[in-house]
């Protein structure tokens, strides 16, 4: 069964955006991956933002359980949303790389450099 967190009322959803951050946040970093989190974060800020706006809006869905709280047309928890959810992609997608000893991206390019030189 699971727990009913509606108990925290008006800061149910900021509590679960901090859980899920701070998820994220040790994921980055353990896979020391804050740089291409933040870079993936700034470019697709814009497109959810726009996104987002746009669907509260229209009443696609609401919030009930925010803290009321917006910011530029929109709940501050749907700000931290934005930047939690690709940070914890990210953050899944890095550690992946570093546990199962994968090279990134970078990597494989200068490998592949190296390999030209020879």
């Amino acid at each position: 069964m699971v727990p009913d967190i509606g108990v925290l009322g008006p800061y149910t959803y900021l509590a679960t955006e901090i859980f899920w951050g701070s998820v994220a946040a040790a994921l980055l970093y353990y896979a020391d991956a804050f740089r291409r989190a933040a870079r993936t974060i700034v470019a697709l800020y814009p497109i959810a933002y726009a996104w987002d706006r746009y669907t509260l809006e229209v009443g696609v869905f609401e919030i009930p359980l925010r803290t009321g709280v917006d910011l530029l047309g929109i709940p501050i928890e749907e700000h931290l949303f934005m930047i939690v959810v690709p940070a914890l992609v990210i953050g899944v997608h890095e550690t992946l790389r570093v546990v199962l000893d994968e090279p990134s991206g970078s990597d494989d390019r200068a490998a592949a450099a190296n390999d030209g030189d020879a």
